[in-house]
């Protein structure tokens, strides 16, 4: 059954009854020209991009496009049969449907070429979803991308669920310039783009603008500020460029529908995953997909000034340097004069890799980038650069990459080996990765571990931004004046964290702390301070006020642009209990589950509150529709004390 869903106007603005500030896109900014008209001067770079996983991140369906063997073949995966054939110039792909009804559906999209392809279909008007049966490009065989999954119709998971959504889970990063346009009466899309696949314009900005530069008479004399030729970035710094690869490289939670503007600073935009249990390991290594940013931060190159370029081709993708000459670029006896605090001594031989030369275990990343395998066939490496600590593996739960290869032994022997191969080493010592470990299960008592981690002057920000959410969960009230301090932090993950972390003290006095960062350089920082001041009571018409009013406009904004995601309402929801605004939180939380019935932590909630506000019909007919979606469930089950 759905709910009837209110507005999602009405939703926010009961959240908070503020004057809302909507930002409009700069009407000035330069115009998209298509990565075409880039190909007439940059004939080198096109033709290497041409041959990338960018260029081919979306592709129409056609004879070259689709890889996938669609000559009338059947693929049976636990029951669900997917049938793939040719009906005239079409790729069609017969399946179960939402309602359970067996149907073809034509291909409407290509999604990658490497190592495999998925195919995207459109189940109804306005919506766009991405088949969970893929193409596997190297063993030429179709295969299930989520193995141990087989949902039915009515799951959020399913094919033709929200998880499953092209438009609202994949799109902007497969696309340049990308906007989705939900709809939130309708529950579909009108997406706009400049161009499917990942253009030219995706890095460097709209190119209208260097084009009329480039039609000028002096156009040869080149500017060492790249903005100074038309284009709205300069990837010349470190920031610039890693941040705007990650605004797809990274886990991230967006402010805004689609694509930044490229020259966009990363957390106006985006607010970063941290180290979270589920999404990382407590040492920070990858669990989940979190692509390659979030590991990154926390490496001593990107510390160093290292950037993505140094070692990625910017415009094919590929290794600059096949192997471990990657790494020897910088990492030998040479060195390099970028980095002058390089330890100058052989990397790449027995002597410091104790495997023999050219085997697995000689190869750089072996050691330091483990793999993790995601969507079945798609390895992925850690990108944190990280020195093997087989030592620490029973104290933090993370995996350790000497036995990922040596199988038939315990992360004891490696750390002997180890130990006897380096026994001079000063990668003994504390990690912080003990300490998030340990406080994950009890942060209360990890407190002062805690707030040394997160005044760490070196250390990186994520690390030092997830201590910090860590104290908030502690709840350790002495500790919120060295919290505060962390409020005027360089970073931007550490101050929208400490501004999160004083949910601890009373709201009047958490206004007078977070008044000033409610004006933050940094929208991310911002709007932590926002959702950390809802049941906040500034005198009318104060300074206060109108800070909180414009932060929290803001935030509402990012709502709106996310009422597709099962997630938003949740976080509706526990706003709107936060402001005691119980009604509104039923609504969000009942939300939340007509999108993903699946979801019982959002039944769970509308159950309890409709019980604590005395609706026991209500609570008993919310908890027979959660029982029909999740027969069994224990939680369920618990509450109705069954």
């Amino acid at each position: 059954m759905r709910f009837a869903r209110p507005s999602l106007i009405a939703l926010i603005t009961l959240i908070c009854l503020l004057p809302m500030r909507l930002l409009a896109e700069d009407a000035a900014a330069p115009s998209y020209v298509g990565s075409a008209s880039c190909a007439t001067c940059h004939e080198k770079a096109t033709a290497d991009w041409a041959t990338s996983d960018h260029a081919h991140a979306w592709m129409e369906p056609s004879e070259t496009s689709v890889l996938g063997d669609f000559n009338d073949v059947t693929f049976d995966h636990g029951g669900q049969i997917s049938r793939f054939f040719r009906q005239g110039a079409d790729y069609m792909i017969e399946t179960e449907g939402a309602d359970g009804q067996r149907r073809a559906y034509k291909v409407v999209g290509v999604a990658g070429i490497r190592p495999l392809q998925q195919y995207l279909l459109s189940p109804e008007q306005g919506r766009t979803q991405a088949y969970d049966i893929a193409w596997d490009v190297e063993r030429k065989r179709w295969y299930p991308v989520f193995a141990d999954q087989n949902p039915p119709p009515g799951d959020g998971f399913h094919w033709t669920g929200p998880y499953k959504s092209w438009e609202a889970r994949c799109a902007e990063c497969h696309a340049t310039k990308y906007s989705r346009n939900y709809d939130d009466a309708t529950r579909t899309y009108a997406p706009k783009m400049s161009e499917i696949g990942v253009g030219c314009e995706a890095c460097h900005g709209p190119g209208s603008t260097h084009i009329a530069w480039a039609e000028k008479p002096d156009a040869t004399q080149l500017a060492k500020d790249l903005t100074a030729l038309g284009l709205t970035v300069d990837l010349t710094s470190q920031k610039a460029e890693v941040g705007q690869c990650m605004a797809c490289h990274s886990r991230r939670e967006a402010m805004i529908d689609g694509n930044m503007l490229p020259g966009t600073d990363y957390h106006d935009v985006y607010t970063l995953s941290l180290l979270r249990p589920g999404t990382y390991f407590p040492d920070g290594q990858i669990l989940d997909e979190v692509y390659e940013g979030g590991s990154f931060l926390q490496s001593k190159m990107f510390a160093k000034g290292v950037r993505c370029t140094d070692c990625h081709d910017p415009h094919t993708m590929a290794l600059k340097v096949e192997g471990n000459g990657v790494c020897t670029q910088c990492h030998s006896a040479a060195g390099n004069p970028r980095f002058p605090t390089l330890p100058l001594k052989v990397f790449d031989g027995p002597e410091h890799t104790h495997h023999p030369e050219g085997s697995a275990g000689a190869q750089c990343v072996s050691c330091h980038m483990i793999e993790r395998t995601y969507m079945g066939i798609d390895t992925r490496r850690d990108h944190s650069f990280r020195i093997p600590r087989p030592d620490l593996s029973t104290q933090t739960g993370a995996p350790d990459t000497c036995t990922a290869c040596h199988t038939d032994k315990d992360a004891a022997w490696a750390a002997e080996q180890i130990a006897a191969w380096f026994p001079d080493s000063t990668h003994r010592g504390p990690h912080y990765g003990t300490t998030l470990a340990a406080a994950q299960t009890d942060p209360t008592r990890q407190v002062q571990a805690l707030l040394a981690l997160a005044e760490w002057p070196d250390g990186p920000g994520i690390v030092r931004a997830s201590a910090i959410e860590l104290l908030g969960q502690a709840g350790h009230a002495a500790s919120a004046s060295r919290v505060e301090a962390l409020l005027t932090d360089p970073d931007p993950l550490v101050r929208a964290a400490a501004a999160g972390a004083l949910g601890v003290l009373p709201p009047d006095q958490r206004l007078n702390v977070l008044a000033p960062v409610l004006s933050d350089p940094s929208r991310s920082v911002r709007e932590a301070a926002a959702k950390a001041l809802l049941d906040a009571q500034p005198a009318p018409g104060s300074p206060q006020a109108e800070a909180l009013g414009k932060a929290i406009a803001e935030w509402q904004q990012a709502l709106r642009t996310r009422t597709d995601f099962p997630e938003t309402h949740l976080q509706i929801g526990g706003a709107a209990l936060q402001m005691r605004n119980y009604p509104l939180a039923v609504q969000a939380f009942q939300t939340a589950a007509s999108l993903d019935p699946q979801l019982v932590d959002a039944w769970s909630m509308v159950i309890r509150i409709q019980a604590a506000l005395g609706d026991q019909a209500g609570a008993q007919q919310s908890l027979q529709q959660a029982l029909a979606a999740n027969p069994g469930n224990p939680q369920l089950m618990a509450l109705g004390g069954q």
